[in-house]
């Protein structure tokens, strides 16, 4: 096979982005959209594609990316009505689904959808009530990394979720992004922005699935906006298929007194990136950022967060964990920020990983900005591998080498999966947990999980 050069490497997207590139989608676009796809691909043109050179991207090469000449999906789509994966999670309450970053009207349902709850595509949003995403659309996400200025350039489709002010949503809301590329590699750029009024409270599930071994490309950005005395629960389950490449980035601006809380569970990708950026934005916001990724093959999971501390009487807890297996690569890197004005900030931040492999690497780079002098803040990580001491103690108790191995790991993770609110979504990742570590021989896990 004949070696692909590092021109054609570092040109194969570019050029498929340059051929692919409009300002206007539709007539009716309003003139501050068009302005945010132009400001995003000039942004990107100024940045470029992010190297190893980069400090925030020296672990996470994405020449693999670059190289491929991706393409928009077709907007005819597939021949055929796509399926939902039986195994996801049960899903009781509103769903809205999107094939290859496109609204699928055939897929999405509003079961028990409460008065004032605004669930739909961003297309339409923007095509009939442009005023509702004018005042946040590209404003929360304005400083992203490269790949958030081409998912700005390339805005066009997503989900668009509002909650009306002081209303509990009692059922989960789910927002599903399925790829099916039929027509070769394929790329697609979701761009999702849930606004949740004063008072509101819900919670929000967001789901990344693909076919396996198809060559695929999700780049996503969600924005989220929480008033006062807002409560957001968001989950997301990134779950592509194992060719496929993810990138995404979440940009959060909490009010005065409102509560964020994030669980974010990796498990699928060739390479998958996920940034999350939190503002506390206003006195006595509070935030909850929850991670588990769990790699094996030669899969890389990259896991970037950033909590800013903004205003006084903030309060932040951060607990992610990776279990590497094979030849995986993992990487943590958490920053937490406190501005000046910050004072009476309380932050903790966590970070554990495991490594069931010597082929097995993790990088983990917590790190604290601190501008204020009355605040409360420190942070950890660990690498390592199985205890011995635990695994003996099993072991002098009957128990076998492969079983006790697989209660160590599941017990390892299952402190982050535990604390997921959304039952079904915590059952089954508990489920995946048991299918993905327990050893071939073992039946100990699948025991406990049962």
């Amino acid at each position: 096979m004949e070696a692909v050069s590092e021109e054609t490497r570092a040109t194969g997207l570019e050029r498929s982005l340059a051929d692919a590139y409009r300002e206007e989608r539709s007539p009716r676009d309003p003139r501050w959209l068009t302005e945010i796809r132009r400001a995003g691909m000039e942004r990107f043109h100024e940045m470029g594609f992010p190297t190893v050179r980069d400090d925030a991207w020296k672990y996470t090469n994405v020449a693999p990316i670059r190289k491929v000449p991706f393409e928009p999906a077709p907007e005819a789509g597939p021949t055929a009505v796509p399926r939902i994966p039986d195994d996801l999670p049960e899903r009781d309450g509103t769903q809205i689904v999107f094939v290859n970053g496109r609204y699928s009207r055939a897929l999405s349902s509003a079961r028990g959808r409460p008065d004032g709850l605004e669930v739909k595509s961003l297309k339409e949003v923007l095509g009939e009530r442009p005023e509702w995403a004018e005042p946040y659309l590209g404003r929360i996400a304005r400083d992203g990394n490269a790949f958030a200025a081409i998912n700005a350039a390339f805005l066009e489709d997503g989900a668009f979720v509002r909650l009306p002010a002081r209303s509990a949503v009692e059922r989960p809301i789910h927002l599903i992004f399925l790829s099916e590329p039929v027509f070769g590699p394929t790329l697609s750029h979701p761009r999702n922005l849930v606004i949740a009024e004063p008072g509101s409270q819900a919670s929000l599930v967001e789901t990344f699935i693909g076919t396996a071994g198809e060559l695929y490309f999700t780049n996503a950005v969600t924005e989220v906006v929480l008033g006062e005395g807002a409560v957001l629960d968001f989950s997301r389950l990134e779950r592509e298929g194992d060719a496929a490449f993810h990138i995404s980035t979440i940009a959060v601006s909490q009010g005065r007194d409102s509560h964020f809380t994030s669980h974010s569970i990796s498990l699928g990708g060739a390479l998958a990136r996920n940034d999350l950026n939190v503002r506390l934005d206003a006195e006595g916001a509070e935030c909850t950022l929850n991670g588990l990724f769990l790699g094996s093959g030669s899969q890389l999971l990259d896991n970037h967060t950033l909590i800013d501390h903004a205003k006084p009487h903030g309060t932040s807890r951060e607990l992610y964990k990776g279990i590497m297996d094979g030849k995986s690569r993992g990487i943590f890197h958490g920053t937490i920020i406190v501005r000046p004005d910050a004072q009476k900030t309380d932050a903790m931040q966590t970070n554990k990983n495991l490594l069931l492999s010597k082929e097995a690497l993790v990088n983990s780079e917590p790190a604290l900005e601190i501008f204020a002098d009355d605040v409360k803040c420190r942070h950890g990580s660990t690498i390592g591998q199985l205890d011995a001491a635990a695994m003996f103690y099993l072991r002098s108790r009957g128990i076998g080498e492969q079983e006790a191995r697989d209660l160590l790991v599941y017990a390892f993770a299952s402190d982050v999966a535990s604390r997921i609110r959304v039952a079904p979504l915590r059952s089954f990742v508990e489920r995946q947990l048991g299918l993905r570590l327990a050893g071939s021989g073992a039946t100990g896990i699948r025991s406990v999980i049962a």
